[in-house]
């Protein structure tokens, strides 16, 4: 069974999908609760760095608080470490699910780039 460790919100239909596409394709992920355990923003930084996506990309632009923090008018402003301290301090703030075996993360669920990074 190839490991990998998700970082998910149970209830997110989203991360649910990614789950189930990945116990389909022979991954027994560990389930991280991102909303009860955030990961640290040096976590955060290395998954980020290891995904290739941008910072800004990292945020669940979607969610409530996002919206109700007003961050897409903020986050422009902000340099990479007040943004990681941001995510890591605000589970929901973050988008998932993450994905990472320790060198490669994704970042949010698409079936084709999980196709191509997890096939």
């Amino acid at each position: 069974m190839k490991r990998l460790t998700a970082y998910m919100y149970p209830k997110c239909s989203t991360c649910r999908k990614a789950l189930k596409w990945l116990e389909e394709n022979g991954y027994e992920p560990e389930k991280v609760n991102i909303m009860e355990t955030p990961p640290s923003g040096e976590e955060l930084r290395k998954l980020q760095k290891q995904s290739g996506v941008p910072l800004r990309k990292m945020f669940n632009t979607s969610g409530e608080l996002y919206k109700s923090m007003n961050l897409k008018e903020k986050i422009g402003a902000m340099s990479d470490d007040e943004l990681l301290e941001l995510l890591a301090s605000h589970g929901k703030l973050i988008k998932r699910p993450i994905v990472t075996d320790g060198n490669r993360t994704t970042v949010g669920f698409d079936e084709e780039r999980f196709a191509e990074v997890w096939a």
